[in-house]
């Protein structure tokens, strides 16, 4: 997911603050970083639940179907999520109201650890998924960027005419282990190093290689002071200076016009959560100031109805 929020536009300090739960992330530090929301640019936030944003971007496809703009929601998941229900709800769904919908499956056959052969009877052609629904479905070498390119774009210009959705098998290799550490016991050394020799990266560096020495000659033919500057905008110093989120920052009326947005992360109902230092509690209502109402205790409050309940 940090590669999409890049992608589509998320200032590199946005997403690092958000990694360190800094009020200047792009959830406003609530989210981490299986959490990255960013709607002013189109991203509709990431899902820790497998599958579980499949079903909001087929509402998001619908709403934009209804409303008559040319735009398409895009879902991205991997080849385990095909098993969940709400993959399979959502596809249905998307494919009964011709919703302007994409589905990209990033198919590396590995559901965190475990192998395409162990959970899918059609884990070696994913693509096999679409048909039950009828929906168009084509397969991509995924380690081959001109190719991605060229059918994404394709697939979204018939989605984005109110063609109906469209299902990309993008098959590729997983470069890494599932999270920071993992050993990849499950997985052997060939494998691993079939996936490296297959770096999608260096594959095309190689198509590209008179293209990078002249980018490499116009990058050392820059001053000093233009290095130095660009090297600065990149500084991740809001990990050491930026503000930690208090539960008062999610007021609508302290949310800017141009950020409000991003608030739509926290759910139509804020719950206001505060640590109580050293009284080993959770404070849910607050005062004007932020200060934790006396008596408060373990309470949930709905800020739309004003109601409290144990």
């Amino acid at each position: 997911m940090h590669g999409h929020a890049l992608a589509r536009g998320t200032h590199p300090n946005a997403l690092m603050a958000e990694l360190y739960g800094k009020l200047e992330g792009c959830s406003y530090g609530y989210g981490g970083s299986m959490h990255l929301y960013d709607v002013e640019r189109g991203n509709l936030g990431a899902n820790a639940v497998v599958g579980g944003g499949l079903p909001a971007i087929v509402g998001a496809g619908l709403a934009f179907k209804l409303r008559g703009e040319q735009r398409v929601a895009v879902a991205f998941f991997g080849d385990g999520a095909t098993n969940t229900g709400t993959f399979h709800e959502s596809m249905n769904l998307a494919q009964l109201w011709q919703t302007n919908t994409l589905f990209v499956c990033e198919n590396n056959a590995w559901a965190e650890s475990t192998p395409g052969w162990q959970h899918s009877p059609v884990w070696n052609d994913m693509s096999k998924r679409a048909v039950a629904y009828g929906m168009p479905a084509v397969k991509i070498d995924g380690q081959n960027i001109e190719e991605v390119y060229e059918i994404a774009r394709e697939a979204l210009d018939r989605v984005r005419a109110g063609n109906g959705p469209v299902f990309l098998d993008v098959e590729t290799f997983r470069m890494e282990g599932h999270y920071i550490g993992d050993a990849q016991v499950y997985r052997s050394k060939e494998d691993r190093a079939e996936a490296a020799a297959q770096d999608p990266i260096v594959r095309l560096r190689e198509r590209l290689a008179v293209g990078v020495e002249q980018v490499a000659g116009e990058v050392l033919a820059l001053g000093d002071d233009e290095r130095e500057g660009r090297a600065a905008d990149r500084q991740p110093h809001l990990l050491d200076h930026g503000d930690q989120p208090a539960p008062h920052d999610l007021e609508p009326d302290r949310v800017a016009a141009g950020d409000r947005a991003r608030s739509l992360m926290h759910g139509i109902f804020v719950g206001e959560i505060q640590a109580l230092e050293g009284a080993g509690r959770t404070c849910y209502d607050f005062d004007d100031a932020g200060n934790c109402r006396d008596g408060a205790g373990w309470f949930w409050r709905d800020k739309h109805r004003d109601n409290f309940a144990e």
